[in-house]
């Protein structure tokens, strides 16, 4: 009888190989729809006759559903099967990219947009299937990669959005995530093997509810702040709203038989300590995509700006996702070797000497794909190490909520880096030929907040606890449950 490639003749099972290519490939998929418009952004509303205010929420809204999309998919997932929930999810960003290739107008561009930032979900739901399909001693190289896809898809995905707008009809990008999305689909569905359901726990619909309003409010005052103004009425009360209905949320999860977030699982001292690290590390991360841009494409009349073009602006970011991908398996022995804790402690610490290189270097082209490539190598082995710290703190029910809420985490601080470092750049500027431009000084202050975020990492890492090497649910040594996993 031929062997089935996908099928391992000890485990009978899929080989994890397939099983980790073809998430990983998903996961880049996913977040490849969060950059996929910006360098559309200047001309969308030319584009779509619009102002550019209203355009804007083309942006907004993809963070909006990715982020209040992630934790409900990540419960749902651990109810009623991991493989089924992406697979929808998959389909969502189908949808949307349909929708919006279609799209000439506002409205059903927005909608379309929204489909595909639900897909984000993807990415901590893979990482859960990678716990219940691969052996633990390949688990640790999986996780990395699967985690190192948030970051890659994103910096990949400006040089070919940029190389696509500027020679193609735009509508083109989405016919192309269209068919990503399609590759993704069958990916799933022919590798991935069905993942365990908990029928038995119930779907908490009221605290999925609660969840969307309060984080919508949030970050909504975050991200739109700036264009209504930190003290109008609006921000004001999308923030304090959103934060009373957390609040209220809040206690509801705690008393809740069967809640959406356990938040007796998420107050333990390693989970909560990670997630607060994960805002930070987020932070960091997102910095450097508002930043260098912005540096690379201002004139060079300016004495600051590098004078490049959108495509090598875009080429300029793209090893830094690389060198994340790159990065990962690397990563992952080290975490073997010394602890994720550990793994975590040394990304941060990249991360904050690339920041504090981009103060001394910032006049040249490659200076930026410098900085950007400590970046790149911090952030692959922080994002390595997140995971696998959530993983050995939380039940296999809860593995995918748990992972879900890990990555909201890590969308607020993306989400505040957008809106504080951009506040920032607004703030220092000199006119030059009647357009206001960042100096100097307003760069530095950029990096050095992003600095300061990173030591802030640092010293939350450095309070996570040493994990036991024991499996959460059964108390099994992890060499134990190794070797239970191929048998």
């Amino acid at each position: 009888m031929l062997e089935n490639p996908l099928t391992s003749v000890v485990t009978g099972v899929r080989r994890p190989a397939f099983i980790t290519a073809a998430l990983a490939g998903c996961g880049l998929i996913c977040s490849f729809m969060q950059t996929l418009v910006i360098p559309l952004v200047p001309e969308l509303p030319q584009l779509l006759s619009t102002s550019s205010a209203n355009a804007s929420w083309i942006v907004t809204v993809t963070l909006l559903t990715g982020a209040v999309c992630t934790p409900i998919s990540g419960r749902l997932g651990d109810i009623v099967g991991k493989k089924r929930v992406a697979l929808v999810l998959l389909g969502a960003i189908l949808l949307g990219s349909l929708l919006a290739a279609a799209a000439t107008t506002l409205v059903p561009m927005i909608i379309g947009r929204a489909f595909q930032g639900a897909g984000l979900g993807v990415i901590p739901l893979g990482i859960s299937i990678l716990r219940d399909t691969i052996p633990a001693k390949k688990l640790g190289r999986a996780v990395a990669l699967m985690s190192s896809t948030l970051g890659v898809g994103a910096a990949a995905g400006m040089p070919l959005s940029a190389v696509v707008s500027q020679h193609f009809d735009w509508h083109t990008l989405f016919w192309l995530s269209a068919s990503l999305s399609v590759i993704g689909i069958a990916a799933i569905w022919i590798v991935v093997p069905a993942s365990p359901q908990h029928r038995n726990a119930r779907f908490d619909l009221l605290g999925a509810v609660g969840l969307a309003v309060g984080l919508s409010g949030l970050l909504l005052a975050v991200s739109k702040g700036a264009d209504w103004g930190w003290t109008a009425a609006p921000t004001i009360g999308c923030s304090v709203g959103g934060l009373l209905v957390l609040v209220g949320w809040s206690v509801y999860q705690w008393r809740a038989s069967n809640p959406l977030v356990d938040l007796r699982v998420s107050i333990r001292r390693q989970v909560l300590l990670t997630n607060l690290a994960s805002v930070a590390v987020g932070f960091g991360l997102f910095t450097s995509p508002v930043v260098m841009p912005k540096l690379l494409e201002m004139p060079s009349t300016t004495g600051v700006g590098l004078g490049q073009s959108m495509l090598v602006t875009g080429l300029c970011m793209m090893p830094t996702g690389l060198i994340m991908m790159a990065m990962s398996p690397v990563a992952a022995r080290v975490s073997d070797a010394y602890g994720p804790r550990a793994c975590l402690i040394l990304g941060i610490v990249t991360i904050t000497a690339g920041y504090s290189l981009a103060l001394l270097l910032m006049t040249q082209t490659w200076h930026t794909v410098l900085v950007g490539c400590f970046i790149g190598v911090g952030i692959g082995f922080a994002y390595a190490a997140m995971p696998t710290l959530i993983m050995q703190s939380v039940p296999e029910s809860e593995t995918a909520a748990a992972n879900g809420l890990n990555t909201l985490m890590r969308s607020i601080g993306t989400s505040a880096a957008s809106a504080v470092i951009t506040v920032i750049l607004a703030q220092d500027v000199v006119t030059v030929d009647g357009h206001d431009y960042t100096t100097t000084t307003g760069f530095r202050l950029a990096f050095a907040t992003a600095g300061i975020a990173s030591v802030v990492a640092l010293i939350i890492a450095w309070a996570i606890p040493r994990p036991r090497r024991t499996d959460v649910d059964t108390g099994t040594p992890a060499e134990d449950r190794t070797s239970m996993s191929t048998t």
